[in-house]
This record gives structure tokens, C-alpha cells and sequence, in this order.
């Protein structure tokens, strides 16, 4: 009888290579691979429906593979689901970039895309229950938790501002009113992106040390700080 529950239901045709549990396979992997490119795409990220698509099914079919390699030719080892991965981790690096404000966008999408590719090689595999248990486990983690990330990033006494100031002249009184207001710098640093535009611009780590400035969100001090007159414009990192 199979390990896997779903296949235990299916029968032993749902874990050989024929055409109805690859067809199964490809059903279930295009499903799953719609549902997560969806959210992507409507949160305009980098990779979106068909990226996640083409990904899905390419991992599948190497799983697939793999298991006719290993179970007909009696190849040792699963070499096409590693050289995916490597080609996904590859590829994966790169939608991961650095934006002229010092943030890292991607990254998200980045890990959802390798998680997704392994999701994909499992149901390639014949492990229909771990490939729909991992996957659910996944959309929880990109739905469930953002609201609670948000709520936690706001109470922190920590965080990060891109700050653009009309000259370099003003940073020590914008330093100074930080202070004044309850504020510590805790690094600062120069945008060399913005070198040509007449503007200081600075990456700008903040902590929060005045007791009145804690019960404040992040948004109301950095609102606070936008009417200062030497600040062009500032906004929060992350």
C-alpha cells in the first residue's frame, strides 16, 4: 500500500509514471501554481501568474522524470530535481534587488518561488499529501502573517527612514530635532544614487528613546518630522 495518504486513496496508479497521474499531477501543480502567482501578481510584485506556472510545472516534470530514472533505469540519485533547484536558486537570487532607498525588494517572491519548486518536485514524486500540506502551509505564511508583520514592524522602537534633506548643511539640525523629539540616530548613511540632484539623501536607522514618542506609530513621527524645514522628503524603509 502506498506511504502517502492521498496516493493510498488514489491506488498504485497515482504513483507511477503513466499518463493519468501525470495528467493528475499536472492539474493539481498548475492549481496550486495559479493560486500563489495570483497573489504575486496582484500585489504587483516581480514574478507573477505565468512565472509561477512555467516554475511549477518545470519542477514537476523533473520529479516525474527522476522517478522513471530511478525506479526503470535504476539511476542512484534524483540529478534532474538538483540541477532545478540549482537553476532556481540562480534565478531566485536574481529578482532579489536593491532599490536607490537602501531597500531589498524580492525577496518575498525570491523564497516563494524556491519553496514552490520544491512544493512541485514533491507531487512529481508521487507525495500528493506533503506537496498539499506544504503548499497550504505557504499561502498561510504569505496571507496569514503580513497583517501580524505589519502590527509587529509598528511597535517596534526600531526602524529605518529614507531621508532626503534640501542641502548637507541641514543635517546636523535635522539630527538635533530627532534628538529633541526623543529620537536616536543610530546609523546613518549617504545615498550616493542621488549625488547629482542637489539633495542630501541618507539611509537613516532610528530608535526610539522619549516614553511619550512610544505610544506614537511610526507613520505619526516620520509625519512629524516631514514639516521640518529642512526635509524634502522622507518616508519609511520597509
Amino acid at each position: 500500500m502506498p506511504a502517502d495518504f492521498i496516493a493510498s486513496l488514489l491506488g498504485e496508479w497515482s504513483l507511477e509514471v503513466n499518463i493519468a497521474s501525470t495528467a493528475l499531477k499536472t492539474v493539481l501543480v498548475i492549481l496550486m501554481a495559479v493560486i500563489l502567482g495570483c497573489e504575486r501578481a496582484r500585489n504587483r510584485h516581480a514574478a507573477g501568474l505565468r512565472t509561477f506556472i512555467v516554475l511549477s510545472i518545470g519542477s514537476m516534470f523533473a520529479g516525474i522524470a527522476d522517478i522513471y530514472f530511478i525506479t526503470v533505469l535504476h539511476v542512484g540519485f534524483s540529478f534532474l530535481s538538483a540541477a532545478v533547484f540549482v537553476g532556481i536558486s540562480v534565478t531566485t537570487a536574481n529578482t532579489i534587488i536593491f532599490s536607490s532607498k537602501n531597500q531589498i525588494m524580492g525577496l518575498t517572491t525570491s523564497v516563494g518561488m524556491w519553496a514552490m519548486s520544491i512544493i512541485s518536485a514533491l507531487l512529481g514524486f508521487g507525495l500528493y499529501t506533503a506537496s498539499l500540506i506544504g503548499f497550504a502551509a505557504l499561502m498561510i505564511g504569505l496571507l496569514g502573517f503580513s497583517k501580524m508583520e505589519t502590527y509587529i514592524k509598528n511597535k517596534s522602537n526600531h526602524f529605518e527612514i529614507h531621508l532626503e534633506l534640501k542641502s548637507r548643511n541641514s543635517l546636523q539640525d535635522f539630527i538635533a530635532t530627532a534628538r529633541q523629539f526623543g529620537l536616536t540616530v543610530d546609523n546613518l548613511e549617504l545615498n550616493p544614487a542621488y549625488a547629482n540632484s542637489g539633495l542630501s539623501v541618507y539611509t537613516v536607522k532610528l530608535t526610539i528613546v522619549g516614553k511619550s514618542l512610544k505610544k506614537k506609530s511610526h507613520s505619526d513621527i516620520i509625519e512629524a518630522l516631514s514639516v521640518l524645514d529642512c526635509v524634502y522628503y522622507i518616508e519609511k524603509i520597509g
